[in-house]
């Protein structure tokens, strides 16, 4: 096991768990609401008043950075989550039946795969409009393909495995494979690729934000933050930097988490010998 993956690892638990908590906390650390509005008090600096300034509206960037990260990491965790079953349902039935289960599920992959991912997320999130379901439904379809790609490749080396066989022989039905042995035996795989993945997803609602397709102002998010201060870049260079630190700090500590379950698992099935 390479060690050196568990301090960080530990850091980016540390990180994560004190953006989770000031975000579960907003309600009682929060000053005033993130969407109060307050013109006699707009774009003032850092003070006792307001610990982190205004912005162009006289809002408490304090407040609404506390707030912010909620709606990226829910939004991410639902979207991951939902990617995630659809591509796991999809790839394990393609991987374990093969035949024309599998190559539909090649022939729809090289079509989503063939297309630009930013691309079509833009394209769907703009024909339904902005909204929490068409974000929802842009993100599941530009991801699913990664999730099902491998979930598929992992069921095909299993099920040529001799306790399968041996499952087989004893009368174990397809269903009771698949769901006993076949999937808590990915499980390794899945969460390393879930914390993986759930870093992009946060990368992608705060770039179709940005654009103006994913959260909508005055809703207090990072990335609609980042866009609303771009304006004022050259005056208040704070309100850019202080929720493009948040998100960095967020990514970081999600990538280190997802680095040190990699190596976890991987001692782990070095330790078995293979697969349960």
């Amino acid at each position: 096991m390479k060690k050196k993956y568990i301090i960080p690892g530990m850091v980016g638990i540390v990180i994560l768990a004190i953006i989770i908590g000031f975000s579960l906390l907003a309600p009682v650390l929060a000053p005033v609401s993130p969407e109060a509005i307050d013109m006699s008090q707009s774009l003032k600096p850092p003070s006792r008043e307001h610990l982190l300034g205004t912005d162009v509206l006289g809002r408490d960037m304090f407040s609404r950075i506390l707030y912010g990260g909620r709606s990226s990491m829910l939004l991410a965790l639902l979207a991951t989550v939902g990617s995630m079953a659809f591509g796991m349902a999809v790839g394990t039935l393609a991987g374990y039946y093969g035949g024309i289960p599998d190559e539909t599920f090649m022939v729809f992959l090289n079509i989503f795969q063939g297309l630009p991912g930013t691309s079509l997320m833009i394209a769907i999130a703009g024909i339904m409009g902005p909204s929490f379901k068409s974000l929802m439904i842009a993100l599941i379809l530009t991801s699913w393909t990664g999730f099902a790609r491998i979930i598929r490749t992992e069921v095909m080396k299993l099920k040529t495995e001799n306790f399968i066989e041996g499952l087989r022989c004893l009368g174990a039905g397809d269903m009771t494979i698949i769901w006993k042995h076949i999937i808590p035996n990915m499980k390794g795989n899945t969460i390393v690729l879930f914390t993986t993945r759930i870093g992009r997803c946060i990368l992608s609602i705060s770039g179709l934000s940005f654009l103006g397709l994913g959260v909508q102002p005055p809703a207090p998010d990072w990335s609609v933050m980042i866009s609303d201060a771009r304006m004022n870049f050259r005056s208040a260079p704070h309100l850019i930097m202080v929720p493009g630190i948040c998100m960095v700090l967020l990514l970081f500590s999600i990538n280190l988490i997802g680095d040190m379950l990699r190596d976890i698992f991987d001692k782990k099935e070095g330790e078995a010998g293979g697969y349960q």
